[in-house]
């Protein structure tokens, strides 16, 4: 897969909403409970099972968006030693919760660094071109339509799965669609590992058609061993809806300037007379 770096499509405007974006989402990560010890690799028990406490009650579950009822145990963040040895308490909830406002907080979590920059690189380079073209309101409106029906179009495939669903890869994946119906022809600087990172100057319809149709691969389960745990159609989903939504606005968007003679990153050599 490839690695975007930056696009040759400049706004007209500061991305405000996509700047803010980026900064809550990283502050949520940096301040999650218990999720410094779990990214190490050496978190205590408690601090574990304080993460899975605090996501079993923030994060979006498709059980609860589709049945709109809450679990009858859910973990507490306290550790109890029984006679399978130390683990999570689990208890009746003490809280009540809104499956709907979950989605909005679970756009805000992720699991790892590699998750959450991977996230913030396509939000950044992506987002302000989309931010620009719709305008500050209308863009935080559209990447919360696409959170929320990625979130519970991934919801209605896997109804009756418990697992949290977090990250704001739905609503980025809108972003994307949305790119590639607004800017198709835009050049994307990308790094291509082939032995070494190769930069090269791609077309976006190159770079986002290749990353949906992984997407597709990956959602049947194709080619991945965490095809389960990583909420592939979640992507799927937001990507179309991001297209959908932006279509009405391709008659009106200027084209992004390409610079003459460049061939997939590469100036073309001027053909001699003869």
């Amino acid at each position: 897969m490839v690695i975007p770096v930056h696009d040759t499509n400049p706004a007209r405007r500061t991305a405000w909403v996509t700047y803010a974006l980026i900064a809550v989402n990283v502050v949520v990560f940096v301040f999650m409970p218990g999720l410094a010890g779990s990214v190490a690799g050496d978190g205590s028990l408690a601090q574990l099972c304080h993460l899975q406490a605090f996501l079993d009650r923030y994060a979006a579950v498709p059980q609860e968006l589709i049945h709109h009822q809450m679990p009858r145990l859910v973990p507490t963040g306290e550790v109890a030693v029984g006679p399978q040895g130390p683990g999570c308490v689990v208890a009746p909830p003490t809280y009540d919760k809104s499956p709907e406002l979950s989605v909005l907080t679970a756009m805000f979590l992720h699991g790892s660094w590699l998750h959450l920059l991977g996230n913030m690189l396509f939000l950044l380079i992506f987002g302000n071109n989309i931010e620009d073209r719709m305008g500050h309101v209308r863009f935080a409106l559209f990447y919360g339509a696409c959170g929320y029906t990625a979130s519970y179009g991934f919801a209605l495939l896997n109804a009756e799965s418990a697992e949290p669903l977090i990250g704001a890869s739905g609503a980025i994946a809108g972003v994307l669609g949305a790119y590639l119906v607004l800017y198709p022809k835009a050049r994307v600087w990308v790094l291509v590992p082939f032995l070494i990172f190769l930069p090269l100057r791609l077309p976006a319809w190159l770079v986002l058609g290749s990353w949906f149709g992984l997407q597709a691969v990956y959602s049947a389960g194709e080619g991945v061993s965490d095809a389960g745990t990583v909420a592939y159609a979640a992507h799927i989903v937001g990507f179309l809806v991001g297209m959908l939504l932006a279509w009405p606005l391709k008659p009106g968007t200027p084209p992004p300037p390409e610079p003459p003679g460049l061939l997939f990153g590469r100036r073309a050599r001027p053909r001699q007379a003869w």
